[in-house]
């Protein structure tokens, strides 16, 4: 048999994702350029590897075979690819990193300090919700993850490495931002506005709340921190966030932390991957230059 690596990767593409039109657009290729492919690796084979029920698509006995064996030849050649890196010992090249949309607040200055000691480095970023994170991250599409709720699983790595304060913030001439010590209760008296399910912040609100045996219907639901932060100053309500997100707002009264009780929440902020995946030197070399530089570039606020 004379497999190429390329037809390789298209099969498991395919396998993986049920479809020749996702797989194709993963690959940045054509649906028939894929099917071409797929139809040499079966002529080689000389057994069909996909059956097609309705619009799905399914391996056979034989493509399932071939899919294990794939991920063993692919597997083999990242590994091959990483060690070589290593014996170089230049910091160059791919960088796949998806960052949940808060984060965005901080990242671009650690990767900008990163870029100027390794400047051959390419990144790429997905800056995304957490319940889109935790499937990429599931499905190992990234060398690395950045998330602030880390779900309860042996299967992943995680280090924390920043502090990710959330508290509730109003308006600067809010009737309670000169109040102290004010109950929790006293958000279901207000407009409250929030993130949409699957944002790492709604999931610890919605967990507080919970313990408080509290449940508060939003006034709003918005897609990102930067929505809400201007929806806050717009006078639309109130909302909770991460302080990151909001520093120069408050510097310029703009916007208020409320005292309310139980807040601020301080979580953490952590890097994410797959336990057992075998990180290139590029992203080894940006993950020990975040667990060992953040403090420095990003500031005090920002320690564990």
């Amino acid at each position: 048999m004379h497999l190429t690596l390329q037809q390789l990767k298209l099969f498991e593409a395919v396998s993986r994702l049920g479809s020749y039109t996702r797989a194709a657009k993963e690959l940045c290729l054509t649906q028939p350029a894929v099917s071409i492919q797929i139809k040499r690796l079966e002529e080689q084979t000389g057994l069909p590897l996909f059956e097609q029920v309705g619009k799905k698509t399914f391996s056979t006995a034989a493509g399932k075979e071939m899919y294990a064996a794939s991920l063993d030849i692919l597997n083999r050649v990242e590994d091959l690819k990483i060690e070589i890196e290593v014996l170089k010992g230049t910091v160059k090249g791919n960088l796949q990193v998806s960052v949940v949309t808060t984060a965005k607040y901080f990242l671009p200055n650690l990767l900008g300090a990163f870029l100027q000691q390794y400047p051959e480095v390419e990144p790429k970023l997905k800056f995304t919700n957490r319940a889109r994170l935790l499937d990429r991250l599931m499905n190992n599409d990234d060398d690395f993850v950045i998330m602030g709720q880390v779900p309860e699983d042996d299967h992943l790595e995680a280090y924390p490495f920043l502090n990710n304060i959330i508290g509730v913030v109003a308006p600067a001439n809010h009737p309670l931002a000169n109040k102290k010590n004010i109950k929790i209760e006293e958000l279901q008296n207000q407009r409250f506005l929030n993130r949409e399910i699957g944002s790492g912040t709604r999931f610890v609100f919605d967990k507080l709340l919970e313990e408080h045996g509290m449940h508060i219907e939003p006034y709003m639901e918005l897609g990102s921190s930067e929505a809400l932060k201007q929806a806050v100053m717009a006078g639309l309500g109130i909302s909770a966030l991460s302080l990151h997100s909001v520093q120069l707002e408050l510097e310029v009264n703009k916007l208020t932390v409320l005292d309310i009780q139980g807040f601020p929440l301080k979580r953490r902020w952590y890097t994410v991957h797959l336990k057992g995946r075998k990180l290139s030197l590029v992203a080894q070399t940006f993950l020990d230059f975040i667990l060992q530089e953040s403090h420095n570039i990003l500031g005090r606020e920002y320690e564990l």
